[in-house]
Protein backbone atom coordinates (compact mmCIF):
# COMPACT_ATOMS: atom_id res chain seq x y z
CA UNK A 1 0.00 0.00 0.00
CA UNK A 2 1.14 3.39 -1.24
CA UNK A 3 0.49 6.44 1.27
CA UNK A 4 0.11 9.50 -0.35
CA UNK A 5 -0.66 13.05 0.95
CA UNK A 6 -1.84 15.46 -1.63
CA UNK A 7 -1.84 18.66 -0.96
CA UNK A 8 -5.32 21.11 -1.08
CA UNK A 9 -2.32 23.13 -3.07
CA UNK A 10 -2.07 20.70 -5.80
CA UNK A 11 -5.65 19.91 -6.03
CA UNK A 12 -7.67 23.44 -6.28
CA UNK A 13 -4.66 25.71 -6.20
CA UNK A 14 -5.48 29.66 -5.64
CA UNK A 15 -5.57 29.78 -9.63
CA UNK A 16 -8.29 27.65 -9.78
CA UNK A 17 -8.59 24.16 -11.25
CA UNK A 18 -5.73 22.79 -13.17
CA UNK A 19 -7.50 20.13 -15.62
CA UNK A 20 -4.90 19.04 -17.84
CA UNK A 21 -3.03 18.15 -14.55
CA UNK A 22 -5.99 16.02 -12.71
CA UNK A 23 -6.40 14.40 -16.07
CA UNK A 24 -2.83 13.17 -15.84
CA UNK A 25 -2.29 12.28 -12.55
CA UNK A 26 -5.95 10.35 -12.62
CA UNK A 27 -4.38 8.20 -15.74
CA UNK A 28 -0.86 7.77 -13.47
CA UNK A 29 -2.53 6.46 -10.81
CA UNK A 30 -5.05 4.38 -12.85
CA UNK A 31 -2.14 2.89 -14.85
CA UNK A 32 -0.49 2.07 -11.59
CA UNK A 33 -3.58 0.26 -10.18
CA UNK A 34 -3.77 -1.60 -13.64
CA UNK A 35 -0.40 -2.80 -12.89
CA UNK A 36 -1.71 -4.34 -9.22
CA UNK A 37 -0.63 -0.77 -6.82
CA UNK A 38 -3.06 0.11 -4.41
CA UNK A 39 -3.09 3.74 -2.96
CA UNK A 40 -4.20 5.91 -0.03
CA UNK A 41 -4.47 9.28 -1.57
CA UNK A 42 -4.52 11.80 1.93
CA UNK A 43 -6.22 15.13 0.50
CA UNK A 44 -5.42 18.35 2.32
CA UNK A 45 -6.82 21.58 2.17
CA UNK A 46 -5.13 23.82 0.83
CA UNK A 47 -5.40 27.57 -0.08
CA UNK A 48 -8.95 26.79 0.19
CA UNK A 49 -9.05 26.14 3.90
CA UNK A 50 -7.18 29.13 4.74
CA UNK A 51 -9.81 31.28 2.84
CA UNK A 52 -12.05 29.70 4.86
CA UNK A 53 -10.17 30.01 8.14
CA UNK A 54 -9.56 33.93 7.11
CA UNK A 55 -12.73 34.47 6.57
CA UNK A 56 -14.84 33.25 9.68
CA UNK A 57 -11.84 34.80 11.95
CA UNK A 58 -12.71 38.11 10.27
CA UNK A 59 -16.37 37.64 11.96
CA UNK A 60 -16.18 36.61 15.01
CA UNK A 61 -13.64 35.14 17.84
CA UNK A 62 -12.98 31.35 17.19
CA UNK A 63 -11.00 28.50 19.36
CA UNK A 64 -8.26 27.34 17.14
CA UNK A 65 -10.55 23.75 17.64
CA UNK A 66 -13.34 25.75 15.81
CA UNK A 67 -10.86 26.82 13.04
CA UNK A 68 -9.29 23.48 12.86
CA UNK A 69 -12.67 21.44 12.46
CA UNK A 70 -13.19 24.46 9.18
CA UNK A 71 -10.12 22.98 7.96
CA UNK A 72 -10.76 19.31 8.43
CA UNK A 73 -14.13 19.71 6.75
CA UNK A 74 -12.51 21.51 3.87
CA UNK A 75 -10.39 18.42 3.23
CA UNK A 76 -13.32 16.03 3.30
CA UNK A 77 -14.96 18.49 0.84
CA UNK A 78 -11.90 18.38 -1.26
CA UNK A 79 -11.13 14.54 -0.44
CA UNK A 80 -14.75 13.86 -2.41
CA UNK A 81 -14.37 15.71 -5.29
CA UNK A 82 -10.81 13.10 -5.69
CA UNK A 83 -13.14 10.29 -4.88
CA UNK A 84 -15.20 11.01 -7.91
CA UNK A 85 -12.41 11.09 -9.76
CA UNK A 86 -11.86 7.62 -9.26
CA UNK A 87 -14.81 6.37 -8.66
CA UNK A 88 -14.65 3.14 -10.38
CA UNK A 89 -11.56 1.90 -8.27
CA UNK A 90 -11.62 3.38 -5.23
CA UNK A 91 -13.51 3.04 -2.07
CA UNK A 92 -16.70 4.11 -1.50
CA UNK A 93 -16.30 6.45 1.14
CA UNK A 94 -13.86 8.97 2.13
CA UNK A 95 -12.22 7.87 5.55
CA UNK A 96 -11.79 10.49 8.01
CA UNK A 97 -10.20 7.78 10.81
CA UNK A 98 -6.18 6.67 9.89
CA UNK A 99 -6.45 4.47 12.67
CA UNK A 100 -8.80 2.34 11.68
CA UNK A 101 -7.91 -0.57 8.43
CA UNK A 102 -10.77 -0.14 5.81
CA UNK A 103 -11.71 -4.01 4.75
CA UNK A 104 -12.01 -3.85 0.90
CA UNK A 105 -11.07 -4.95 -2.07
CA UNK A 106 -11.02 -1.70 -3.99
CA UNK A 107 -7.37 -0.37 -5.03
CA UNK A 108 -7.53 3.49 -3.83
CA UNK A 109 -8.60 4.70 -0.57
CA UNK A 110 -9.42 8.81 -0.06
CA UNK A 111 -8.88 9.90 3.03
CA UNK A 112 -9.30 13.33 4.74
CA UNK A 113 -9.05 15.24 8.15
CA UNK A 114 -9.49 13.56 11.09
CA UNK A 115 -9.05 15.35 14.70
CA UNK A 116 -7.86 18.93 15.85
CA UNK A 117 -4.36 19.66 16.57
CA UNK A 118 -2.48 18.84 13.18
CA UNK A 119 -2.66 18.52 9.32
CA UNK A 120 -3.48 16.16 6.98
CA UNK A 121 0.30 15.07 7.27
CA UNK A 122 -0.38 13.41 10.60
CA UNK A 123 -2.95 11.29 9.01
CA UNK A 124 -1.40 10.01 6.41
CA UNK A 125 1.61 9.36 9.02
CA UNK A 126 -1.21 7.47 10.91
CA UNK A 127 -2.03 5.62 8.20
CA UNK A 128 0.95 4.42 7.51
CA UNK A 129 1.31 2.89 10.68
CA UNK A 130 -2.21 1.29 9.86
CA UNK A 131 -1.24 -0.56 6.97
CA UNK A 132 2.31 -0.83 7.68
CA UNK A 133 3.99 1.19 5.22
CA UNK A 134 7.28 2.65 5.47
CA UNK A 135 6.99 5.49 3.71
CA UNK A 136 4.82 8.45 2.68
CA UNK A 137 5.27 10.57 -0.72
CA UNK A 138 4.16 14.15 0.43
CA UNK A 139 2.81 16.10 -2.83
CA UNK A 140 3.29 19.73 -2.57
CA UNK A 141 3.77 23.12 -4.54
CA UNK A 142 7.19 23.31 -3.57
CA UNK A 143 10.22 20.96 -4.91
CA UNK A 144 12.41 21.22 -2.14
CA UNK A 145 12.26 21.63 1.27
CA UNK A 146 14.13 24.44 2.46
CA UNK A 147 16.35 25.77 5.58
CA UNK A 148 14.03 29.06 5.45
CA UNK A 149 11.13 30.13 3.68
CA UNK A 150 12.63 31.17 -0.09
CA UNK A 151 9.76 33.39 -0.82
CA UNK A 152 11.25 35.82 2.09
CA UNK A 153 15.03 34.68 1.91
CA UNK A 154 16.67 35.00 -1.53
CA UNK A 155 19.78 33.41 0.79
CA UNK A 156 17.41 30.28 1.27
CA UNK A 157 18.96 27.08 0.67
CA UNK A 158 17.49 24.01 -0.50
CA UNK A 159 17.54 20.50 1.19
CA UNK A 160 17.71 17.09 -0.34
CA UNK A 161 18.49 15.33 2.31
CA UNK A 162 17.51 15.69 6.03
CA UNK A 163 16.54 14.19 9.04
CA UNK A 164 13.71 14.32 11.54
CA UNK A 165 15.49 15.82 14.16
CA UNK A 166 16.99 18.54 12.25
CA UNK A 167 14.01 18.87 10.46
CA UNK A 168 11.83 19.51 13.65
CA UNK A 169 14.63 22.04 15.30
CA UNK A 170 15.58 23.92 12.40
CA UNK A 171 12.48 24.28 9.75
CA UNK A 172 9.24 23.27 10.65
CA UNK A 173 9.18 23.79 14.56
CA UNK A 174 7.26 21.91 17.93
CA UNK A 175 3.68 23.54 17.40
CA UNK A 176 0.58 23.69 15.31
CA UNK A 177 -1.60 26.13 14.94
CA UNK A 178 -4.47 25.89 12.08
CA UNK A 179 -3.57 27.07 8.87
CA UNK A 180 -0.05 25.96 9.41
CA UNK A 181 2.28 26.37 5.97
CA UNK A 182 5.33 24.13 6.34
CA UNK A 183 6.49 21.69 4.16
CA UNK A 184 5.34 18.65 6.68
CA UNK A 185 3.12 19.32 10.03
CA UNK A 186 5.48 19.56 13.06
CA UNK A 187 2.96 17.00 15.22
CA UNK A 188 3.35 14.92 12.01
CA UNK A 189 6.99 14.72 12.57
CA UNK A 190 7.17 13.96 16.07
CA UNK A 191 4.75 10.74 15.09
CA UNK A 192 7.29 10.30 11.92
CA UNK A 193 10.42 10.26 14.05
CA UNK A 194 9.40 8.07 16.15
CA UNK A 195 8.06 5.21 13.44
CA UNK A 196 11.24 6.10 11.74
CA UNK A 197 9.36 6.74 8.99
CA UNK A 198 10.73 7.79 5.55
CA UNK A 199 9.36 10.92 3.74
CA UNK A 200 9.98 12.32 0.52
CA UNK A 201 8.30 15.66 0.03
CA UNK A 202 8.05 16.61 -4.01
CA UNK A 203 6.45 19.05 -6.16
CA UNK A 204 3.22 17.29 -6.97
CA UNK A 205 2.59 18.61 -10.20
CA UNK A 206 5.70 17.21 -11.83
CA UNK A 207 4.32 14.03 -12.32
CA UNK A 208 7.62 12.45 -13.75
CA UNK A 209 9.28 13.04 -10.21
CA UNK A 210 6.51 11.53 -8.87
CA UNK A 211 6.53 8.46 -10.56
CA UNK A 212 10.51 8.07 -9.61
CA UNK A 213 9.84 8.86 -6.41
CA UNK A 214 6.55 6.10 -6.26
CA UNK A 215 9.75 3.40 -7.90
CA UNK A 216 12.18 3.82 -5.21
CA UNK A 217 14.59 6.05 -7.85
CA UNK A 218 16.65 8.81 -7.54
CA UNK A 219 13.79 12.29 -7.41
CA UNK A 220 14.02 16.01 -7.30
CA UNK A 221 13.00 16.68 -4.03
CA UNK A 222 13.70 16.10 -0.05
CA UNK A 223 14.06 13.40 1.68
CA UNK A 224 12.94 13.35 5.30
CA UNK A 225 13.90 9.83 7.84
Amino acid sequence: MKIVSVGGSIIIPKTGFDIPFLKKFRTMILDRVAMGEQFILVIGGGATCRVYQDAAKKVCPLTDEDLDWIGIHTTIYNAQFVRYLFKDVAYGDVITNPTKKVNTTKPVIIGAGYEPGHSTDMDAVLLAKTYGAKEVLNLSNIEYVYDKDPNKYKSAKRIEEIDWETLRRDVVGYTWTPGFNAPFDPIASELAQKMKLRVKVLQGTNLREVKKALDGKKFKGTSIF
